[in-house]
């Protein structure tokens, strides 16, 4: 929005029904804590002491707008220093809990993803088959993966961390939207800067884990649940457009969502997780 005589301002528009005005201030609280600590992030402008705004049946948040350019993750450098801002928060993450918001699992991500789905309509007779099988034995793979998993720490994060939601600015990573803050282990705000082959993936973990043990210690244990955490990323994301496609904006947004195509190539990424989550995880060297 622009601002006649000064710097434009960005205005939040949080969609009915979506979440309570708890959980947003709940969020509010969080990014206004660590922009106080001088971390970073894209936090809600205050009037009169409050973030969120009610204007006519609307909830509205502002925010100073921040400008910046992509993450170059190519660069070693870069990686460093996404470890080290994203260690920042979380250590700040630890220090307490949330009240309302969400918490990451397989129920909320996966189970209740697939259910919807299934349900919904939105596969013919053959892919609701396929989708059914190879979901539920997905599922059974991610399920084991967290329970083997001792003392999982769980502590509020991004929870969105990939690259379209950091800017690049004076050498310094700044995190924006944290509408989907949560509690999570660590390695949700980090696999999503991981890509390429399983050696440039162990280069770049090696780079952002340099990075990240300065301000919190990384559990090396967590690394068994990357291809976990995608598998639930990929169900969950389907799942949330087709909840949201009645919303007349979805299918303008999203024209490659809901055809033939679409179906046959998720069945067939969520096949190829099947088989990844059975190769070695990666390893700090």
């Amino acid at each position: 929005m622009g601002i006649e005589g000064g710097d434009s301002l960005i205005v939040k528009f949080y969609r009915p029904g979506r979440w309570s005005d708890a959980q947003i201030r709940e969020e509010h609280a969080f990014t206004s804590e660590l922009r106080d600590l001088d971390i970073p992030v894209g936090a809600p402008i205050a009037f009169e002491g409050e973030t969120l705004i009610s204007f006519h049946g609307f909830r509205v948040a502002v925010f100073e707008r921040l400008a910046g350019r992509a993450v170059n993750l190519e660069n070693p450098d870069n990686l460093v220093s996404m470890g080290r801002f994203v260690a920042r928060i979380h250590a700040v993450g630890a220090r307490r809990d949330f009240d309302v918001r969400e918490s990451l699992s397989v129920e909320r991500l996966g189970r209740q993803s697939r259910e919807y789905l299934l349900a919904s309509g939105f596969l013919d007779a053959d892919l609701r088959r396929a989708y059914e099988t190879v979901t539920a034995d997905l599922l059974a793979k991610i399920e084991d993966r967290f329970a083997a998993q001792d003392n999982l720490q769980m502590l509020r994060l991004h929870g969105d961390c990939h690259m379209g939601n950091v800017l690049w600015r004076d050498d310094t990573p700044h995190f924006v939207d944290f509408d989907d803050t949560m509690r999570g282990p660590a390695i949700q705000d980090l696999w999503m800067m991981l890509s390429g082959d399983r050696d440039q993936q162990q280069g770049q973990l090696l780079e952002l884990v340099e990075g990240y043990n300065e301000f919190y210690d990384f559990r090396p244990a967590e690394l068994a649940l990357i291809e976990s955490l995608r598998s639930l990323r990929l169900l969950h994301y389907s799942a949330w457009l087709a909840r949201r496609w009645s919303d007349p904006a979805f299918p303008l947004s999203f024209p490659w969502f809901n055809t033939p195509r679409y179906w046959s190539e998720h069945v067939q990424e969520l096949r190829e997780q099947l088989s990844v989550l059975d190769e070695p995880v990666l390893k700090l060297l």
